[in-house]
């Protein structure tokens, strides 16, 4: 499987659990030193810290529910990966490109080690 499809398989779990209002499964998403870096808030530095965002920009926001992730391009050398994908969670949110490093993990799972995000609207 391609780097570009695994982490597409990532996103794909990530969104499923923001849609569902899943902030601790968001923030598991991240290493425990991860960084956060948004146009939405400040930045967020640390797991509990990105859980605790999460839980504020899903905590009753219908647009919850239409959010999507695309990667757009994607590589990886040894046990760290990148990505450029791009967003999209309705008007009332907004649109536009992540750019996230990944660090492998001992199980072979990736977890998401830097993250910003970055609007188009």
């Amino acid at each position: 499987m391609s780097i570009h499809e695994e982490l597409q398989i990532f996103w794909n779990a990530y969104v499923a659990a923001y849609r569902a209002g899943d902030a601790k499964t968001c923030g598991a998403m991240f290493t425990a030193d991860a960084e956060l870096h948004s146009p939405y808030a400040p930045p967020a530095r640390g797991r509990d810290a990105i859980e605790a965002l999460h839980a504020t920009w899903t905590n009753g926001h219908s647009e919850a529910t239409d959010k999507k992730m695309t990667v757009m391009h994607a590589g990886k050398s040894g046990d760290l990966a990148w990505c450029l994908a791009t967003y999209t969670e309705g008007l009332e949110v907004g649109n536009g490109t992540s750019v996230d490093v990944f660090e492998r993990q001992p199980d072979g799972s990736w977890l998401i080690r830097v993250c910003s995000l970055n609007s188009t609207d």
